[in-house]
């Protein structure tokens, strides 16, 4: 009977014990699901809007929506793409037509469509600001036969000139002297003297263009209708866009240019909470942080979901759908 007694005794002790065990490993795994691996935001050049409202936007979601967002400076939309290729990168920056050549596998991504990627949200317009401290070129005709930086080799920015200048006319190989640089280097090579214009596609002030304007008088070329209309005919994701005047320092008058949408992208890898944490951190983040970023006032829930050419990542779809708006996903 004893021993009868000790064995129900033994059992009990052991049920118990594992009864611990079992919660232990719940408790784990609960603490596991509500942690996330840091998530890579890539964004732009250092002096650009992308880098700085990107830091802003993961600081934000970092502190307050319970996933870790870690921003990093990049070479610009071509390379963050392939950020997100070689999965060097969960998150990134990026202008809508170059979001939609590694789509469908055309221009910087010819023959090379890459698709394992969806859409967080569309932030704000990026302008085309043409650039230069030469009061004589007035017009993007001007530019025939001068020395113009066009952005880095294969980025957005110089498929953006080449469509614009092709609007007017221009063979970027053959009728300028073409260059190669990042907003910053452009901005510098301005103010020495060393191009004649500069090509930088980013939200409007741009840091590259408001540091050179507090050094150097400098100007921005503006579009008129008729090559505007012409460029859209064959590139529709390019919209008509005003930068007011007094934008940088001693510029008076408004300038008409075109824009392109600056888009958030996910690896479609990361996790649909992820997405739905972060997308919801960019909203709670316009209200509540407005003041960290003059982009944050561009946000809006009509522009955020109006991407039509790459599908929507899960998670983000999930936070439109709480607000009445349904998105395309894969």
């Amino acid at each position: 009977m004893k021993k009868k007694l000790l064995a129900i005794v033994v059992a009990a002790c052991a049920a118990c014990m594992a009864l611990a065990l079992v919660g232990c490993g719940s408790n784990s795994s609960s603490s596991d699901s509500k942690s996330s691996k840091e998530l890579r935001f890539v964004t732009g050049g250092e002096s650009g809007t992308y880098y700085a409202y990107g830091s802003v936007l993961a600081q934000y979601a970092t502190n307050n929506a319970g996933v870790t967002v870690n921003a990093l400076s990049s070479e610009g939309s071509k390379a963050n793409i392939q950020s997100l290729e070689s999965n060097e990168a969960e998150l990134a920056f990026c202008q809508t037509d170059v979001a939609t050549y590694a789509y469908n596998g055309t221009n910087l991504f010819d023959g090379a469509a890459y698709k394992d990627f969806s859409v967080v949200a569309a932030l704000y317009p990026e302008q085309v600001q043409i650039v230069t401290c030469n009061a004589d070129i007035k017009s993007v005709a001007d530019l025939k036969g001068k020395t113009v930086s066009v952005g880095a080799a294969n980025s957005g920015v110089y498929f953006n000139a080449v469509d614009i200048l092709g609007a007017y006319g221009i063979d970027v190989e053959k009728d300028i002297s073409a260059v190669y640089q990042n907003f910053a280097d452009s901005a510098d090579s301005l103010k020495n003297g060393k191009v004649d214009a500069a090509f930088i596609v980013a939200g409007a002030p741009t840091t590259a263009i408001t540091d050179l304007s507090t050094s150097k008088q400098a100007y921005l070329v503006s579009m008129d209708a008729k090559h505007i209309a012409k460029l859209q005919e064959t590139s529709p994701y390019y919209a008509a866009a005003t930068i007011p005047a007094g934008t940088y320092s001693g510029m008076d008058a408004d300038t008409t240019t075109v824009s392109v949408l600056s888009v958030v992208l996910a690896n479609n890898s990361v996790s649909e909470d992820d997405v739905y944490n972060f997308t919801k951190s960019l909203f709670d983040g316009a209200q509540n942080n407005a003041d960290a970023h003059a982009k944050y006032k561009e946000l809006d829930l009509e522009t955020a979901t109006s991407i039509t050419s790459v599908p929507y990542h899960a998670g983000a779809a999930k936070y439109y759908k709480e607000q009445n708006v349904e998105v395309p996903t894969a």
